[in-house]
């Protein structure tokens, strides 16, 4: 989630600084309206193939990690049981 904020108040505060170019209006004009939406739709297009390729690379990635330490790719291991966890005296 932080992310995505991060990367949605940057994409917002570029496009606000390259289309809107009159603050003496509270509406937005039609050339204003019409860069922003431009502005935005090229952002989230640029942004859907960059996380495109990071799915595509991460899974790589990840295996050579594995590789390098000798573990196993995929998650971690789980611990142990909550049986074999000490727990409170006298239980």
């Amino acid at each position: 989630l932080r992310d995505f904020l991060l990367v949605y108040n940057r994409m917002t505060e570029l496009c606000f600084r390259h289309c809107v170019c009159n603050l003496n209006y509270r509406l937005l004009t039609g050339r204003e309206e019409s860069c922003l939406d431009s502005c935005a739709a090229r952002l989230v297009r640029a942004n859907h193939r960059l996380m495109g390729a990071y799915v595509g690379l991460v899974p790589a990635l990840l295996q050579r990690r594995a590789a390098e330490h000798g573990a196993p790719a995929g998650p971690s291991a789980l611990p142990d049981s909550p049986e074999s966890a000490p727990g409170p005296a006298g239980s």
